[in-house]
């Protein structure tokens, strides 16, 4: 007998929402991730739930109408960490006609159907941080999204469903022997081998990788690397909803509110075929980033303005466009069952489409697997079940309960950890009580509830995937974090 029904390799956000989905349906899973998780792609995005906009200028109606019903669903099952956020698309002479946006906000609002979010409308802009010769605009809504604590919350789901996650893991040889998978991890010095009926390969960019390392031949798709970089700036304006504007290339550059302080600018799309471990924004895409909202902004961004920048390449399906804008964000799954057990491959998609992708990766293993019916469209995520979904209420609620809490803290705590937030505080009835005082906000309790529920193991971890405390802590108080986590390793 198998070891596991199913091994899921990738600990980015498909690969955690198969294992959750699968372990959901009273599978064995073990998910596999060489680094932590949401290390690559799943904590470079532009932080965005949303229909996609812009697919609709190349007839992706079905695609956008999925990321419209999937971005409806997250905003009920997750809203501590998926939450409205209003656009302001601002008119220029240089953009699409003013009646062709109206139009496509009018065919987004129709293939959302009924939503708790508001419909689009025509505005008259009188933003103070605009240029004054911007008169016109439109205004419509999305959601935002914490990209890596939703890959964290699906793998924490998982593991309370019996899941076993192996974050720094690698997968260094697999082979099918006897009707299963055999697979030799490494984990640093440690050596372990396991066996699975099938496997799911959820790679991303090193999706082409495996299947070679699997001797896997003839994959019917391939993939398509585009590299997007972001920057992020000290808050350009005071109001707490994104712009998206239109770039003299035919490209949308947004400007979201990043976290108190700053603000978020994305993104670039170019072709990669470079080192996947050296990615970083280039001085020619953040001069890019800073122009293309110069056009727009009363105050232009500088470069020496830039005060972090990050980039990521996505995995997109190859369907030769000829720009990687264009690039379809569909996904396709591949299932190979020639060497004698199941493998299904992820080649694409979106992160807005992430709970739906791994829904049809089980509908494609059922027949080699056996699985029962389709769940998570129902279950919240971790700290989800919010009463009512009303995030602004518990917030007031759980005030009340601990009225020590210092409102920034306590509002940051719901944010990331909805209901859990019983759970980290525990019996704490003072600040004292959450122990040592690391960086702004960040108490020991906090690092000991990351570390033993979270997988979290540095101050990288906690600072820049759990937390987004980054920008905030000094240099030295990311060695104290990282000094803490060595003299306070966790139990076996």
């Amino acid at each position: 007998m198998a070891d596991y029904d199913l091994a899921v390799i990738g600990g980015g956000i498909n690969g955690a929402a198969i294992a959750r989905d699968a372990a959901g349906r009273g599978l064995r899973v073990a998910l596999i991730e060489q680094n932590d998780l949401a290390s690559a792609t799943s904590s470079a995005s532009t932080k965005l739930i949303h229909g996609g906009l812009r697919y609709l200028e190349t007839g992706k109606l079905r695609l956008v109408r999925e990321s419209l019903q999937e971005r409806s669903l997250l905003l009920k099952l997750a809203p501590h960490i998926v939450t409205p956020l209003d656009f302001v698309l601002p008119h220029a002479d240089t953009g699409r006609p003013r009646f062709i946006v109206r139009i496509g906000l009018a065919l987004y609002d129709l293939l959302a159907g009924r939503t708790q979010l508001p419909s689009s409308r025509a505005i008259r802009l009188d933003t103070p941080e605009l240029n004054p010769r911007l008169r016109h605009g439109f205004r419509y809504s999305d959601a935002r999204v914490d990209d890596s604590r939703l890959v964290i919350l699906n793998a924490v789901a998982a593991a309370e469903l019996g899941a076993d996650v192996l974050t720094r893991t690698r997968c260094s040889a697999l082979a099918v022997d006897a009707g299963s998978w055999h697979l030799d991890l490494a984990a640093g010095n440690d050596r372990r081998h396991i066996t699975a009926r099938g496997v799911v390969n959820a790679t991303g960019p090193w999706a082409t990788e495996l299947l070679t390392a699997a001797n896997i031949q003839g994959a019917r798709h391939r993939l398509r690397l585009v590299k997007g970089s972001h920057i992020v700036v000290r808050r350009l304006y005071e109001a707490d909803h994104a712009f998206l504007f239109q770039n003299l290339d035919g490209r949308v550059v947004f400007t979201i509110p990043y976290t108190r302080d700053f603000t978020l600018i994305g993104t670039t799309e170019v072709d990669y075929e470079g080192d996947l471990a050296q990615l970083a924004a280039t001085p020619d895409e953040v001069e890019y980033l800073c122009s293309a909202v110069s056009l727009y902004m009363f105050t232009p961004v500088k470069p020496d303005q830039v005060v972090w920048s990050y980039a990521g390449v996505r995995p997109l399906l190859d369907d030769g466009a000829n720009a990687g804008t264009r690039v379809t964000r569909e996904y396709k799954l591949d299932l190979d069952t020639a060497a004698g057990a199941p493998m299904l491959t992820v080649f694409g998609g979106k992160i807005t489409t992430y709970r739906h992708l791994a829904e049809e990766c089980m509908t494609l293993l059922a027949p080699h697997l056996g699985v029962s019916a389709d769940w998570t469209h129902t279950v919240p995520l971790p700290g989800g079940d919010v009463p009512d979904g009303d995030v602004d209420a518990y917030v007031l609620s759980c005030h009340t309960t601990w009225p020590w809490l210092p409102l920034p803290l306590l509002r940051r705590f719901i944010s990331a950890y909805g209901t859990r937030i019983r759970a980290l505080i525990g019996e704490c009835t003072t600040v004292a009580d959450l122990g040592r005082r690391f960086a702004n906000g960040l108490y020991e309790r906090e690092l000991c509830y990351l570390r033993d529920v979270e997988w979290a193991r540095g101050s990288e971890d906690v600072l820049w995937r759990r937390t987004r405390l980054g920008l905030e802590a000094s240099a030295m108080e990311q060695q104290e974090i990282e000094h803490w986590f060595i003299t306070h390793p966790p139990s076996a």
